[in-house]
């Protein structure tokens, strides 16, 4: 009797973190900005940041904060801008190949989408307390991967919003299975208004704090873990001495946009952001 052939191996996640080396500066093209408290000036999508360099580089790196683009040091593209970059477009640049610009410029925040959505679900599926959600999670994974190998038509075309509808509704359960083993009661603040809010030393262990704004919110000293932060923003929130060990889908991009100090306690998985004292 024939043997079954063995099942197709799951493709090797692409790397969810930026690889600026590798990518045509994506972010500082195809992106707009809007003159703000994070960026010194209105730049339209398509065109180039008057501090890019011809070499793809930013010429004020080092110095983005006090030049007053501090937005620019909070993004993270998960890895998208080399994924477009090198396997979309095959490393085709868009000044080389002026051809490319438009489609690739419309792709980047497709496969922006695409790589917070793998972010998201490879977290999940470390989650041991979320395994009844896990055989839906490899699926959606799957489907994501292939979606990130495909080509530009493919990916202009692509009902993302459908793609991020199915996924939400696992990393919700995914959220309610992880959260319901810590004991006691949870609050729930989703997409509650905490702009400003004094918040120090609060119990908010397992708390539902999905898209929540929390900007320039008082966390200090805050017990956040297990915490559910997926969306919140935590642009200058106070994170000092904070406790977000095991937070749920937290990402570099929001500790990016917060405050902290040595005494914050993040995720291994994360970064200790360069500006935190």
């Amino acid at each position: 009797m024939p043997q079954s052939p063995p099942p197709p191996q799951p493709l090797a996640l692409p790397l969810l973190q930026a690889d600026c080396a590798n990518c045509f500066a994506l972010c500082c093209v195809a992106l707009p900005f809007a003159k703000s408290s994070d960026f010194a000036v209105n730049k339209p999508a398509g065109t180039p940041c008057k501090n890019l360099r011809q070499d793809f580089r930013c010429g004020i790196h080092t110095r983005l904060r006090d030049q007053g683009f501090q937005g620019c040091t909070v993004f993270d593209c998960f890895g998208a801008g080399q994924q477009v970059s090198q396997v979309t477009f095959e490393g085709r640049d868009w000044r080389t190949h002026p051809e490319t610009r438009a489609e690739m410029f419309d792709v980047f925040p497709v496969m922006r989408q695409l790589h917070e959505l793998l972010f998201y679900v490879d977290q999940a599926l470390g989650l041991p307390d979320a395994a009844p959600a896990h055989p839906g999670l490899r699926r959606v994974l799957a489907e994501t991967q292939e979606w990130t190998r495909a080509d530009a038509g493919a990916l202009a075309a692509l009902d993302v919003a459908d793609l991020r509808g199915r996924v939400n509704t696992l990393l919700l359960k995914t959220s309610e299975l992880v959260r319901a083993k810590v004991p006691g009661r949870k609050k729930n603040h989703r997409g509650a208004d905490l702009m400003g809010a004094r918040l120090s030393g609060a119990n908010l262990r397992g708390a539902n704090l999905r898209g929540a704004y929390l900007i320039a919110a008082d966390l200090s000293r805050a017990d956040l873990r297990t915490a559910d932060l997926i969306g919140a923003d935590l642009r200058d929130a106070n994170l000092r001495g904070a406790d977000l060990r095991g937070a749920v889908f937290l990402t570099q991009p929001q500790l990016n946009a917060a405050h902290g100090d040595p005494k914050t306690h993040i995720p291994a998985t994360l970064t200790r952001p360069t500006h935190w004292t």
